[in-house]
C-alpha cells in the first residue's frame, strides 16, 4: 500500500457525508412505512373504530337477548291467562246447564216422598231409577251435592233461611235442609243449600 492510500484511509468522515446516511436512514425508514401501508396513528384509529363497532354491536346484541326474554315471558303469561280463561269458561257452560237439570231432580225427590206414603211401588222404583242416572250423571260432571243436616253452617255453602234455638243442637248446627246444595269440583258453588240452623 503507498503513502497516498494510508492517508485516505485514516482521514476523517467529514460532515457533509454523516448527513448524507442519516437521510438515506431516513428515506429507508419512510419507504418501508409505507410498504406497511399506514401510519401508526392511523392503525390506532382503524383500532379504536372496530372496537366502537363492536361495542355497539354487543349492545345491539344485549338489548335484543333482554327483548326477547320479555316476549318469551310474555308469551308464557298470556298461554297461562287462555288456559284459565278456557277453564273457567267450560265451568261458567257446566254451571249453567247443570243449574237446569237441578229442578228435575227436586222434583224427582219429591215425587219419591209422595209415593212412599202410598202403594206406588213400581212408581218408586221407577223414580228411584232415574234419580240414580242423573246422579251418576251429576257425578261424572264433578258435581256433588252439599253436605248439610248435622254439619256446621258455612255461608260459602249454605244459605240460611230458618234459626231456632235448641240445646239439642251445637252452635250453628244444620238441624234440616230445605233445598239440596251441589258443588262442582269442589271450587264452583252452582248452588247453596237452604237450611235450617240451631242455635
Amino acid at each position: 500500500m503507498s503513502k497516498k492510500d494510508k492517508t485516505v484511509e485514516n482521514e476523517p468522515i467529514q460532515e457533509p457525508q454523516v448527513e448524507e446516511a442519516a437521510e438515506a436512514m431516513e428515506q429507508t425508514g419512510e419507504n418501508a412505512a409505507g410498504e406497511s401501508g399506514e401510519s401508526p396513528d392511523a392503525s390506532n384509529k382503524e383500532l379504536e373504530t372496530l372496537n366502537e363497532a363492536l361495542a355497539q354491536k354487543e349492545a345491539e346484541n344485549r338489548e335484543l337477548i333482554d327483548r326477547m326474554q320479555r316476549l318469551a315471558a310474555e308469551y308464557d303469561n298470556f298461554r297461562k291467562r287462555t288456559l284459565k280463561e278456557k277453564e273457567k269458561a267450560y265451568s261458567d257452560a257446566c254451571a249453567d246447564v247443570i243449574t237446569r237439570i237441578l229442578p228435575v231432580v227436586d222434583n224427582l225427590e219429591r215425587a219419591l216422598k209422595a209415593s212412599e206414603a202410598g202403594e206406588g211401588q213400581s212408581l218408586r222404583e221407577g223414580i228411584n231409577m232415574v234419580l240414580k242416572q242423573i246422579n251418576e250423571t251429576l257425578d261424572k260432571l264433578g258435581v256433588k251435592p252439599i253436605k248439610a243436616v248435622g254439619e256446621t253452617f258455612d255461608p260459602n255453602l249454605h244459605n240460611a233461611v230458618m234459626h231456632i234455638e235448641d240445646e239439642a243442637y251445637g252452635a250453628s248446627e244444620i238441624v234440616e235442609e230445605f233445598e239440596k246444595g251441589y258443588i262442582y269440583k269442589d271450587e264452583t258453588v252452582i248452588r247453596y243449600s237452604m237450611v235450617k240452623v240451631a242455635n
